[in-house]
Protein backbone atom coordinates (compact mmCIF):
# COMPACT_ATOMS: atom_id res chain seq x y z
CA UNK A 1 0.00 0.00 0.00
CA UNK A 2 2.91 2.67 1.04
CA UNK A 3 4.60 2.27 -2.41
CA UNK A 4 1.32 3.35 -4.51
CA UNK A 5 0.83 6.20 -1.98
CA UNK A 6 3.93 7.44 -2.67
CA UNK A 7 3.59 6.96 -6.63
CA UNK A 8 0.47 8.58 -6.18
CA UNK A 9 1.74 11.58 -4.18
CA UNK A 10 5.24 11.79 -6.92
CA UNK A 11 2.89 11.78 -9.68
CA UNK A 12 0.49 14.52 -8.27
CA UNK A 13 3.49 17.05 -8.02
CA UNK A 14 4.48 16.37 -11.63
CA UNK A 15 1.31 16.92 -12.76
CA UNK A 16 1.25 20.70 -10.92
CA UNK A 17 4.08 21.55 -14.00
CA UNK A 18 2.64 22.94 -16.98
CA UNK A 19 4.48 23.55 -20.15
CA UNK A 20 4.26 27.17 -21.68
CA UNK A 21 5.52 26.14 -24.87
CA UNK A 22 3.54 28.36 -27.01
CA UNK A 23 3.96 32.29 -27.49
CA UNK A 24 0.38 32.44 -25.58
CA UNK A 25 1.18 30.37 -23.16
CA UNK A 26 4.34 32.27 -22.22
CA UNK A 27 3.02 36.15 -22.90
CA UNK A 28 -0.34 35.17 -20.62
CA UNK A 29 2.13 34.56 -17.78
CA UNK A 30 5.10 36.65 -17.86
CA UNK A 31 3.36 40.26 -19.84
CA UNK A 32 3.76 43.46 -18.39
CA UNK A 33 5.71 41.46 -15.38
CA UNK A 34 9.53 41.38 -13.93
CA UNK A 35 10.38 37.93 -13.45
CA UNK A 36 13.74 37.42 -10.92
CA UNK A 37 15.79 34.21 -11.15
CA UNK A 38 17.99 32.18 -9.41
CA UNK A 39 20.40 30.32 -11.54
CA UNK A 40 21.24 27.54 -8.84
CA UNK A 41 24.29 29.13 -7.75
CA UNK A 42 23.75 29.53 -4.30
CA UNK A 43 23.88 33.39 -4.20
CA UNK A 44 19.94 33.62 -4.62
CA UNK A 45 18.07 35.67 -6.77
CA UNK A 46 20.88 36.79 -9.23
CA UNK A 47 19.41 38.15 -12.05
CA UNK A 48 15.89 39.82 -13.28
CA UNK A 49 14.03 40.19 -16.93
CA UNK A 50 11.43 42.68 -17.46
CA UNK A 51 9.15 41.34 -20.26
CA UNK A 52 8.21 44.79 -22.52
CA UNK A 53 5.50 45.64 -24.85
CA UNK A 54 6.04 43.66 -28.25
CA UNK A 55 7.55 40.58 -27.07
CA UNK A 56 10.00 43.28 -26.00
CA UNK A 57 12.25 42.25 -22.97
CA UNK A 58 15.11 43.48 -20.74
CA UNK A 59 17.35 41.21 -18.59
CA UNK A 60 19.49 43.07 -15.71
CA UNK A 61 22.23 41.45 -13.64
CA UNK A 62 22.51 42.34 -10.01
CA UNK A 63 25.74 44.37 -10.49
CA UNK A 64 23.14 46.91 -12.99
CA UNK A 65 24.25 45.46 -16.07
CA UNK A 66 21.03 45.56 -18.69
CA UNK A 67 21.00 44.38 -22.38
CA UNK A 68 17.79 44.50 -24.27
CA UNK A 69 16.42 41.82 -26.73
CA UNK A 70 13.04 40.01 -27.67
CA UNK A 71 11.58 36.35 -27.17
CA UNK A 72 9.90 34.34 -29.52
CA UNK A 73 8.34 30.59 -29.45
CA UNK A 74 10.03 28.26 -31.75
CA UNK A 75 9.62 24.67 -31.74
CA UNK A 76 7.36 24.48 -28.31
CA UNK A 77 10.32 26.12 -26.77
CA UNK A 78 10.62 30.07 -25.92
CA UNK A 79 13.69 31.88 -27.63
CA UNK A 80 15.37 34.92 -26.56
CA UNK A 81 17.76 37.44 -29.02
CA UNK A 82 19.81 40.11 -27.16
CA UNK A 83 21.07 43.32 -28.81
CA UNK A 84 24.70 41.44 -27.67
CA UNK A 85 24.02 38.21 -29.29
CA UNK A 86 21.69 37.87 -32.37
CA UNK A 87 22.21 33.80 -31.65
CA UNK A 88 19.03 32.35 -30.26
CA UNK A 89 19.22 31.01 -26.55
CA UNK A 90 15.74 28.42 -26.66
CA UNK A 91 14.34 27.36 -23.07
CA UNK A 92 11.94 24.48 -22.19
CA UNK A 93 10.06 26.67 -20.37
CA UNK A 94 7.79 25.33 -17.50
CA UNK A 95 5.17 26.78 -14.67
CA UNK A 96 5.13 25.46 -11.25
CA UNK A 97 3.69 25.99 -7.87
CA UNK A 98 6.49 28.14 -7.47
CA UNK A 99 6.98 29.86 -10.46
CA UNK A 100 8.79 29.28 -13.66
CA UNK A 101 11.56 27.06 -14.79
CA UNK A 102 13.65 27.42 -17.84
CA UNK A 103 16.38 24.87 -18.97
CA UNK A 104 18.64 26.25 -21.96
CA UNK A 105 18.09 23.63 -24.80
CA UNK A 106 21.18 25.05 -26.94
CA UNK A 107 24.23 25.46 -24.47
CA UNK A 108 25.81 27.76 -22.62
CA UNK A 109 25.57 28.77 -19.09
CA UNK A 110 23.11 29.18 -17.14
CA UNK A 111 21.22 25.94 -18.08
CA UNK A 112 18.96 26.08 -15.53
CA UNK A 113 16.94 28.98 -13.59
CA UNK A 114 14.12 29.22 -11.54
CA UNK A 115 11.69 31.92 -10.79
CA UNK A 116 12.36 33.48 -7.54
CA UNK A 117 10.92 36.03 -4.74
CA UNK A 118 13.27 38.69 -5.03
CA UNK A 119 12.54 39.49 -1.30
CA UNK A 120 12.07 43.28 -1.94
CA UNK A 121 14.86 43.87 -3.89
CA UNK A 122 14.87 45.51 -7.19
CA UNK A 123 17.51 45.82 -10.25
CA UNK A 124 18.09 48.77 -11.64
CA UNK A 125 19.86 49.34 -15.22
CA UNK A 126 22.56 51.80 -14.29
CA UNK A 127 23.11 52.93 -18.24
CA UNK A 128 25.81 53.32 -20.19
CA UNK A 129 29.72 53.66 -18.37
CA UNK A 130 31.19 56.96 -19.37
CA UNK A 131 34.64 57.47 -19.68
CA UNK A 132 35.53 53.77 -19.75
Amino acid sequence: MKPLLVALLLGAGAATAEPLDTAQAFQDYVGGRTVYFDRGDGRGVSAAESYLEDRQVRWSERDGTCIEGEWFARDGLICFTYENNPDPQCWAVERTATGLVAVLRNGGFPTRIVERDPGGESFQCLGPKVGV
